[in-house]
């Protein structure tokens, strides 16, 4: 059985990262939040655009976002800031999460003397909290702890070809393992669903599958998009896809050829082990931030046009689809799948050197996204703002 080090927490579960974050729980404190993580080095700031105002599935969806990324094994600590008042959600998040059996506590202006007793309090808190996660050191854990986020963004004509396949054999390497990975992107499942379907381990699967499929096709429908018949992305035109069929076989191959075992919300965690589907719009910060709020520790992200998208959550290993990318944008990218065309590699070689970066990101070696910064972080809207 393989391994990689990891931190065990009170729950259970292995992070691979050990951080200490501060959220904001609406975004009229976002600005506090990042001067409260500049005040102490070591804590991340995990800021978004929601709050209130929203429509109940929209609340309801960032409730559960912030929740799971809160508790996400990598976040030994969590600390959420709000407004306070009527309808605010911080306390109540904070609580959600200690449910879990994870460190969070809540501090609301609306409860606060002054801001700069707010402050004092949040730095006094999180110090503490980074003193306590300092104390806790790497053990070895199972391949069958870990879950691994599936992402690809930037495509172009190669990555059907190279990266996409390739992260399968790594995909089917980590199932193999007992571990678990999880596809996301609905929209670029549209075309290809009847290949994942029947892949499906029941007919109950297959059909919740389909019915994600269904559900935001007719979405899109409504706001006048047939998505189905055009590529809704000019980046993906320019690297020479030419439909939403011919990006969606590509982006199915990240998954392997393992069983469908459970189909999922948007940032609901699995309750299966093996290849899971995530239902996430095509937008890849949206999209990661979704499956690390679903438990995903490590995210490996494919391209061919050198998306930078990272995360403040989980190292996003970026995997190329050519050479050339690569060359170009080394800052960005960790893994060369390009080698492939180039006569260089096979997809049975990048697939296992995806699988042992996984491995080594996994047990503490920075990605290229984390050594250059990248922290973003969206929620997916459903409706409109009231």
């Amino acid at each position: 059985m393989a391994e990689f080090l990891g931190y065990r927490r009170s729950d259970g579960s292995v992070g691979v990262r050990n951080h200490v974050v501060v959220i904001n729980t609406t975004t009229e404190v976002a600005s506090l939040v990042r001067r409260i993580a500049g005040r102490i080095p070591g804590v991340v700031s995990v800021v978004h655009q929601h709050g209130y105002t929203e429509l109940a599935e929209d609340r309801a969806q960032m409730v559960r976002t912030l929740v799971g990324n809160a508790a996400n094994p990598n976040v030994a600590a969590a600390l959420f800031v709000g407004l306070g008042g009527a309808d605010d959600v911080t306390e109540s998040l904070a609580q959600a999460v200690r449910a879990r059996g994870r460190v969070a506590h809540a501090l609301t202006l609306a409860n606060a003397p002054s801001i700069d007793r707010l402050i004092a309090e949040a730095v006094e808190w999180l110090q503490g909290a980074l003193s306590d996660a300092s104390k806790l050191t790497r053990e070895p854990a199972d391949v069958r702890e870990l879950v691994v986020g599936l992402e690809c963004g930037g495509s172009d004509a190669w990555s059907g070809v190279t990266a996409n396949p390739a992260l399968g054999v790594a995909s089917d390497m980590i199932v193999a393992e007992g571990g678990t990975v999880i596809l996301s992107e609905t929209t670029e499942a549209i075309g290809a669903e009847h290949i994942l379907a029947a892949r499906a381990v029941s007919p109950e699967v297959a059909r919740a599958f389909l019915d994600l499929i269904t559900a935001y096709e007719t979405r899109m429908l409504a706001t006048g998009e047939d998505i189905r018949s055009a590529n809704p992305a000019p980046g993906n035109i320019k690297g020479g896809l030419t439909t939403l069929d011919e990006k969606s076989l590509g982006c199915i191959k990240k998954a392997g050829s393992s069983p469908l075992r459970e189909v999922v919300r948007y940032a609901e965690r699995p309750k299966e082990l093996g290849f899971v589907f995530m239902d996430t719009p095509g937008y890849d910060v949206e999209s990661v931030t979704g499956m690390t709020a679903g438990g995903a520790q490590v995210v490996v992200f494919t391209t061919g046009r050198g998306s930078p998208t990272g995360s403040p959550i989980a190292p996003v290993i970026k995997v190329s689809s050519n050479s050339q990318l690569y060359r170009r944008m080394p800052q960005h990218i960790d893994v060369d799948a390009g080698v492939i065309v180039e006569g260089a590699g096979t997809l049975e070689s990048v697939g296992r050197e995806i699988y042992e970066k996984v491995l080594a990101v996994a047990s503490g070696e920075p990605a290229a996204a984390e050594l250059f910064g990248h922290r973003e972080f969206s929620i997916w809207r459903l409706a409109e703002t009231i």
